[in-house]
C-alpha cells in the first residue's frame, strides 16, 4: 500500500471509551501538538470566508510563537474568500496537501494543487476558492513582512515540490535534504518555508541551537525528535513549535521517509524590545 505524501487532519471525535492520554506537550521552549488533537471542536473560522474551517497551530503569543501564525484550512467545494486577509502587513505562504485550489493574486489566476506552494506578498489583493468537487486542505503561514530600505519586496509566485530537486545537506550521503521554494540568498524574503526530508535512519547529527524560530508540520513518516532536553516520538500529522535557540535534533525511524513542512524567520536584523 502506497503512503500518502501529505498528511491532512481527519477531524471527527474520539469514542467516549477511548483513553484521554496523549502526546501533547506545551512548554516555554517548545510545543508538540499531536494529530489527535486536531478535532472538530477545536476548529476556528474567519470573517469573509464560506465553506471553511481551520486548525490554528501557532499564533503570536507571549512565551510561544513570536514571528508567525500557522493555520491548516479545510475548504469545502465552492468554499473560499474574496477577502481572505484583513491585515495588509501580512505576507503568506500556502502549501496544498489535498485537492486543488484556484488562487488569484493581484488579478493573476493560479491553479494550486496537492504538493504546490504559493507565496503571497504583503499588501496583495488576493482571493481563493475550491472549484473542485472534493474537499481541499492547505497550510496557511502568515508573517508580518519586515521591509528593508533599498531591498525590493518579493513578488508572488507558485511552485511545485515535484519540480524542485531537494538540496542534500553536506556530509549526510543524501539522507537529509531540503526542498527550497525560495533561493536562500534572496534577501527580499524574511521567511523560508521548505520541506525537509530524511531517509530511514537519517539524523540531525548534532543539537541545532540557533536564532530562527521554527514551526514543523510532519507530512509523512515518523521519527524521534529532540526538543530542548526531551526526546519525543512524532508522526505524520503532528506539529512542533520551537522557540529561538531551543536545541533540536532527530532520528528518522523508518520504514519510510520522514518529511516535514518547515517555517523559519531569516535574513533580518534582530529587533530590540
Amino acid at each position: 500500500m502506497s503512503v500518502k505524501p501529505y498528511y491532512s487532519p481527519q477531524g471527527g471525535l474520539p469514542a467516549q471509551t477511548d483513553l484521554l492520554t496523549d502526546r501533547a506537550v506545551f512548554t516555554d521552549a517548545y510545543a508538540v501538538i499531536p494529530k489527535g488533537t486536531m478535532r472538530d471542536i477545536v476548529c476556528s473560522k474567519l470573517p469573509f470566508w464560506t465553506g471553511m474551517r481551520m486548525w490554528v497551530l501557532a499564533r503570536p503569543l507571549t512565551g510561544f510563537a513570536e514571528t508567525f501564525s500557522h493555520y491548516i484550512v479545510e475548504l469545502e467545494p465552492q468554499g473560499g474568500s474574496d477577502q481572505p486577509e484583513t491585515n495588509k502587513a501580512a505576507q503568506a505562504g500556502i502549501f496544498c496537501t489535498s485537492g486543488a485550489l484556484s488562487l488569484t493574486i493581484d488579478g493573476v489566476k493560479h491553479s494550486v494543487k496537492e504538493g504546490d506552494f504559493a507565496y503571497i506578498p504583503c499588501e496583495s489583493d488576493w482571493s481563493i476558492v475550491n472549484e473542485a468537487t472534493d474537499v481541499a486542505v492547505f497550510h496557511w503561514i502568515r508573517k508580518a513582512y519586515q521591509a528593508v530600505a533599498g531591498v525590493d519586496k518579493p513578488e508572488a509566485f507558485v511552485a511545485s515540490e515535484r519540480d524542485i530537486a531537494p538540496t542534500p545537506m553536506p556530509d549526510t550521503d543524501g539522507k537529509w535534504a531540503t526542498t527550497r521554494f525560495v533561493d536562500p540568498d534572496d534577501m527580499r524574503h524574511d521567511m523560508h518555508i521548505t520541506i525537509v526530508t530524511f531517509e530511514p535512519g537519517g539524523v540531525i547529527p548534532f543539537a541545532e541551537t540557533h536564532v530562527m524560530e521554527h514551526g514543523l508540520y510532519v507530512l509523512e513518516g515518523k521519527a524521534v525528535y529532540r526538543l530542548n532536553q526531551d526526546w519525543v516520538e512524532v508522526e505524520a500529522g503532528d506539529y512542533m513549535w520551537l522557540r529561538a535557540f531551543c536545541p533540536q535534533a532527530c532520528y528518522a525511524g523508518g520504514p519510510g521517509k520522514f518529511r516535514y513542512l518547515l517555517y523559519k524567520d531569516v535574513n533580518r536584523h534582530m529587533t530590540f524590545l
